[in-house]
């Protein structure tokens, strides 16, 4: 019984330490939210617009590094032709890049 009440808190100064914990689990929530989720999910947004102005024409780097110019667009689907009249079928997610006309 004894050990008992040599492990309570002495002079109410758990209440404190509670309050300094809560504070600092704040903190790192906010350092996450604002150099992870924050940055993610704008860069997310950046990327659905991107995919969304797509054109028929526009000359796109595909995440594989296939080279190609849209033939055709669907709605999840988007006709590439690579060179020589040979057209191949991609989902939108795989355009990894547009190509302005400087970058050609």
């Amino acid at each position: 019984m004894y050990s008992l009440l040599a492990m309570a808190p002495q002079d109410g100064s758990g209440g404190g330490s509670m309050v300094s914990t809560l504070i600092m689990f704040g903190a790192i929530f906010a350092i996450f939210y604002f150099m992870i989720i924050r940055p993610q999910q704008k860069k997310a947004k950046e990327r659905e617009k991107l995919l969304s102005e797509i054109k028929k024409g526009d000359k796109v780097v595909m995440n594989s590094g296939m080279h190609g110019v849209i033939a055709g667009i669907d709605d999840k689907t988007c006709l590439i032709d690579v060179g020589n009249n040979i057209k191949m079928k991609f989902d939108r997610t795989a355009i990894g890049t547009i190509l302005s006309p400087k970058d050609e």
